[in-house]
């Protein structure tokens, strides 16, 4: 008797149209999702884009500069914690160029150099910075000495915050400016930061101390820069500045 053929098994049912595509819809959701966790978790712990709106960095960050923040560096704050964060890689220091949260309390994020760490003892004379008994040299300050002299409001805005952190003699015949100011000694868990336009910043000399807590980062590197004073058309196109992309400010 001859060998029964080998009969072939039928094929498996092919699918649908709705089953692939509802199989690639799956696919296309998980791929997004695990993007979109991936980019909050850089935003979220360690890079943010930000970007400078104004000259009171000059000349260190222009207008129109993007940058790349370092959010790890003095520890992240952890979300939907109350305010919990990683320890950081290391604490602030003399001279760091710090982005944080405005003191106002609003989403505003402000970029101004730190000057003042706690238990430091800080004044000025004639625009010049002295911390701690002595003079500091501060070859990226800026002083063009076209600011009229400070508004009386101004001054007793000064005198209001400071006086609780005076060092000096007889506070009573104390009377701050912009200029001239101090000695004044840092709290716990404060610091102090100005603008390095000296005379264009609106920083710690006007509203105080800035709150440890408020500190989210530092300048990692510019990204991209133009012009946005230029008249041009199409200046984010025609008036790149080259020379500053990829170089990290200090």
């Amino acid at each position: 008797m001859s060998e029964a053929a080998p009969v072939a098994a039928d094929p498996p049912p092919q699918p649908g149209r709705g089953a692939s595509a509802l199989r690639w819809m799956v696919e296309w959701t998980k791929s997004i999702s695990v993007a979109l966790v991936i980019w909050f978790g850089v935003r979220t712990f360690l890079v943010e884009a930000f970007r400078i709106p104004s000259g009171s960095m000059q000349n260190t960050l222009l207008v129109g500069d993007f940058l790349f923040v370092n959010k790890l560096l003095y520890g992240a704050e952890v979300p939907l914690t109350g305010g919990v964060r990683l320890p950081p890689v290391r604490e602030p220091m003399h001279s760091d160029i710090v982005v944080f949260d405005a003191v106002d309390g609003s989403d505003i994020k402000v970029v101004k150099r730190l000057i003042g760490l706690p238990g430091d003892t800080l004044a000025m004379r004639d625009g010049e910075l002295i911390r701690n008994g002595e003079k500091i040299e501060e070859p990226y300050a800026v002083h063009d000495r076209s600011r009229a002299a400070t508004d009386p409001m101004v001054r007793a805005r000064m005198r209001n915050w400071q006086l609780p952190h005076f060092a000096g003699p007889v506070p009573t015949r104390y009377a701050p400016d912009l200029d001239n100011w101090g000695p004044v000694v840092v709290p716990p868990e404060s610091l102090f930061v100005m603008g390095d336009n000296r005379d264009d910043s609106y920083d710690g000399r006007y509203w105080g101390f800035l709150p440890r807590i408020n500190l989210r980062g530092r300048p990692l590197l510019v990204y991209f820069s133009y012009d946005q004073r230029s008249y041009r058309s199409l200046a984010f196109l025609r008036e790149v500045r080259w020379k500053r992309l990829f170089t990290a400010p200090n």
